[in-house]
């Protein structure tokens, strides 16, 4: 459906409703969001001592209600806040709200916000968001667009736990409600112009009022930015993680009865950015210093073996020595070095219309509210974050993710029984297509690298490696494995000529891979939905909410490929004159290690014209009760129950269909086996809220169990997705060894996470024009123990064994907020100053899914700062600001650096063995700091 079809449906309705609506007043808001707008503004226009945190007004539950008067865990930032802030996006905002937690890896596309340490790994679209983003009440497909360009925002909620009676999408861990100053029926505006250094330019404004009086309005917004980036490629003489990118939304507001509205908004993003950069972090290769006794590890004294490989490539292809590793030992010096010719910068569109219409029909209001958007994000990489060419997304327009996505959302509610009910019921409709299209390739360097890296693991000795030679091995090596060297034998027997033509057969391995891969993911859903208030007593009201979803979703991929290499390999070694070495018992460590590197991800050209295709549908029934008591206008108490949902789903990565090495992978390839289960979660929370003049406290005290918790893993050459899962029987340790044979569970598969703790909240208004706020969360979000990766109760894959009992990734146990705003009239002239800090203080966590020790964050605490000088009634500002005032070094994810190495140091500790993977890591933002100029009128 077209958007101009979306929006002339809308516009037939506009005459028809003032004729038809009642004249009565609806003792319901007819327009909570626009009606809640008003009042915020209203207030935040008076003294600090008149505005504190609980009399935001909010429509969490889509009536306009203080925030001190909602029964539900929620956090709420008015537009003051976030501009005093800093924040433009959800991710800054996050240092305001101490139970969010939002980052970004390989693209801004691949954003994933947590709400209590739970959420979803942004990298595979496939997956839904735990926390959904809404921006004016439509549903964003992922997370990823929440960091764009915001524009002027009224307010953003927080909404803690599931999600699903009141409105559109349901969400199993929390949701974002993000509302934009809608138009104004009086002439007004802003504009404003900031610079600051890595050469920040933004400039930003908005023009609203009257196109006919008290009827129709109108406003437009806009936004545009440009940064130079945080990194340095040395290898291309260019920078990283730059801005460059505009926003512009536009809006109509159309009301021409107090009893009807219709607000259209129009909304344009574009960028065109390097994203995102990555240094090493961990090079050091871990061994087994006593074998046969878990618990200890040492560092090889003689160095890594895969850096000593890539040192050798990189002097062979006559790179300048540094630049293979030029951030090492001192990852914060930000320098990297891409590929050269291979430093992409990629464009992200985003754009779409919707159409919101409140319609008082006397005892009842009705909310329609109809969207149409599109989404697309270009993927060119260079894949490996190195200067060699060991594997690359080309820049040819065969690797980007789009959506197009269509939401329709009916709302209808009123009081009954004299006001005693507050009802509310609804439908929601969504289609959503989803294409992801993927062209990786192994580089120019591969073939030599990952030739390097099998004589590397049948001996570190660098003489017998040659990196100009077939296969990478010397003439020493290419003896000594023979057999030729008096006093040597043939390193593999019989299979030894064999295993080195496959060797090398693998150095030829170059500038082959993906084509063109195509993976079409259709769904729609439709839900039901009920939210109702019954006022049991004056003081005591009853909160009822039940929904049914319906989700049906269509797949299908196909694949072309030119890695002729792969199928080679397969059959030289599984089907060759030695026989099917894959399952000789003293070789098959070697040669699955020589065939999963030909063959990584299933990249082959068995696969080249394949198709696949596979469809499922499933419905669940959620909901939510609440007991809320007002013993006084000050105090209010409540006790919740909810139940949350988030739909199943494929995994758009080929590497999930099986195992590399094997050739049956593909000959009997299976679409099932990206598929994933739904996500379920029971939620228990009690909690008061206090509110007076000069005080507010609110205090929560939660409990969440995930059920098949939807867990997307990256193990340095692809993406996993497991449902963790917890069995009722004890596996014995079988969900902590490294075989991925033991730990099936034969019992009950029970919840396999369980986030609990507590939030505070407090704010202190001493004075007039002084204010003081803080927050703090505690919670423990673990993964319970005997863990599993399916409902079915298959085994947990064994790259994942740190997991049982353990603290999920990005999820701080502890989050501390605080916040000082100042703002002294000076004198009798009108004008006042503005002395703001704040700070957002974590404790330690892992960044990796698979928690291993290299991906381990420390403790760390960010301040923001702003002073500024303001004119009467803001008519003109000026401000100058810091981020990460303290220039705080810290990072937002580690990774296995793709292809380099295998092994970490956990798994050395625990099995024994060598650990030689490489660890790079997504950094976060340095201090930032600049000036703003900005006038009202």
């Amino acid at each position: 459906m077209r958007l101009s079809n979306i929006l002339l449906s809308s516009a037939a309705m506009i005459v028809a409703a003032p004729a038809l609506a009642q004249q009565q007043a609806s003792p319901v808001t007819s327009n909570a969001a626009v009606d809640g707008q008003s009042d915020t503004t209203a207030d935040q226009a008076g003294d600090t001592r008149e505005l504190n945190a609980n009399d935001i007004v909010v429509t969490a539950t889509r009536r306009s209600e203080r925030l001190a008067d909602v029964p539900i865990s929620i956090n709420a930032v008015s537009q003051q806040a976030l501009q005093n802030s800093g924040a433009t996006d959800i991710r800054q905002m996050a240092q305001l709200a101490p139970s969010l937690n939002v980052s970004s890896t390989g693209s801004e596309a691949n954003a994933s916000a947590r709400v209590r340490g739970v959420g979803t790994v942004g990298d595979n679209p496939g997956l839904e968001s735990s926390v959904a983003v809404f921006i004016d009440g439509v549903y964003r497909s992922r997370t990823g667009s929440g960091l764009n360009d915001l524009g002027e925002v009224d307010r953003i909620e927080v909404l803690r736990g599931p999600q699903g009676t009141l409105s559109g999408r349901n969400s199993s861990a929390g949701a974002i409600n993000i509302y934009t100053k809608a138009p104004s029926f009086d002439f007004g505006g802003y504009a404003e112009g900031t610079y600051g250094n890595y050469d920040f330019y933004r400039a930003a404004g908005a023009l609203t009022g009257p196109i006919i009086k008290d009827v129709l309005a109108f406003r437009v917004d806009g936004v545009w930015q440009k940064r130079d980036g945080f990194y340095q490629d040395v290898a291309n003489d260019t920078d990283y993680n730059n801005r460059d990118r505009y926003f512009v939304r536009g809006q109509l507001l159309l009301e021409p009865s107090s009893n009807f509205s219709l607000r259209l908004i129009g909304d344009y993003t574009r960028r065109d950015e390097k994203c995102c950069g990555a240094v090493y972090v961990d090079t050091r290769e871990k061994i087994d210093p006593t074998p046969g006794a878990p618990g200890d590890y040492a560092i090889n004294p003689a160095g890594n073996r895969i850096v000593s490989v890539m040192t050798s490539l990189a002097a062979l292809r006559g790179y300048p020595a540094g630049s293979v590793f030029p951030s090492v030992g001192d990852p914060y010096s930000r320098r990297i070095a891409n590929t050269p010719g291979r430093a992409y910068s990629n464009v992200t569109k985003d754009y779409g219309g919707s159409g919101q219409i409140d319609w008082n029909l006397g005892g009842a209001s009705l909310t329609s509210i109809t969207a149409y958007r599109e989404y697309k994000s270009d993927g060119a990489s260079d894949i490996d974050y190195n200067v060699l060419d060991i594997g690359y997304r080309p820049n040819d327009g065969n690797n980007y993710r789009q959506f197009h996505t269509f939401t329709q959302e009916l709302r209808l509610n009123g009081e009954a029984f004299g006001d005693r009910l507050n009802w509310l019921i609804g439908g929601f409709y969504s289609k959503e297509d989803l294409q992801v299209v993927d062209n990786l390739k192994f580089g120019r360097d591969y073939g030599a690298f990952a030739a390097c890296r099998i004589v590397a693991t049948i001996n570190p000795n660098a003489a017998l490696r040659n990196p100009a030679n077939p296969g990478c091995l010397s003439a020493a090596g290419s003896a000594i494995l023979s057999g030729q060297v008096p006093g040597t034998t043939p390193a593999f027997g019989a299979a030894t000529p064999l295993l080195l033509a496959n060797i090398r057969l693998l150095g030829t391995l170059n500038d082959l891979g993906t084509t063109r891969d195509e993976y079409n993911q259709d769904s729609k859903s439709f839900a039901v939905f009920t939210h109702n208030i019954l006022k049991l007593t004056d003081t005591l009201s009853l909160t009822g909410g039940l929904r049914w979803t319906h989700e049906r979703k269509k797949f299908d991929a196909s694949f072309g490929n030119n890695n002729t290499v792969c199928p080679q390999i397969q059959t030289l070694l599984g089907a060759g004159p030695a026989g099917n070495l894959f399952n000789n018992a003293q070789l098959a460590a070697l040669t699955r290690g020589i065939a999963t590197l030909a063959c990584t991800g299933n990249s082959s050209a068995a696969l080249n014209g394949r198709q696949i295709a596979d469809d499922f549908s499933e419905s669940q029934f959620t909901g939510t009760a609440v007991l809320s008591w007002k013993p006084s206008d000050r105090l209010m108490t409540y006790a919740s129950y909810s139940r949350g949902y988030k739909a199943g789903g494929y995994n758009l990565d080929r590497s999930d269909l099986g195992d590399a090495y094997n050739p049956a992978t593909i000959a009997n390839i299976d679409a099932g086996r990206l598929r994933f289960d739904p996500e379920t979660v029971n939620a228990y929370e009690i909690g008061f809220k206090y509110s007076s003049r000069q005080f507010t406290f609110n205090a929560a005290a939660f409990r969440s169990e995930f059920k098949n918790f939807q867990l997307n893993t990256f193990n340095g050459t692809n993406y996993v997705v497991e449902n963790i899962g917890s069995c009722s029987d004890s596996l014995n340790g079988a969900d902590r060894d490294a075989s991925a044979a033991t730990g099936v569970c034969t019992g009950d598969v029970k919840y396999g996470v369980r986030s609990q703790g507590i939030e505070l909240e407090a704010g202190i208004y001493p004075v007039e024009h002084l204010a003081f706020a803080m927050g703090y969360t505690l919670a423990e979000t673990k993964y319970r123990n005997n863990l599993v990766g399916s409902d079915a109760g298959a085994a947990l894959d064994p790259a994942l064994f740190l997991l049982s009992g353990a603290q999920i990734s990005n999820a701080p146990r502890n989050v501390i907020t605080t916040s000082l705003s100042w703002t002294p009239p000076i004198g009798g002239s009108g004008m006042s100053a503005l002395f703001y800090v704040d700070q957002r203080t974590s404790s330690d966590y892992n960044t990796g899914s698979d928690l291993f020790a290299e991906k381990i964050q420390d403790g760390f605490t960010l301040v923001n700062a702003r002073l500024g000088l303001r004119g009467r009634d803001e008519r003109w500002a000026v401000e100058v600001w810091a981020q990460n005032l303290l220039d705080t070094d810290y990072q937002q994810v580690a990774f296995n650096t793709p292809f380099q190495g295998a092994g970490s140091l956990e798994q050395v500790r625990s099995f024994g063995g060598v650990g030689n993977q490489l660890f790079s890591s997504f950094l976060a933002e340095p201090r930032t700091y600049g000036v703003t100029l900005r006038t009202r009128f």
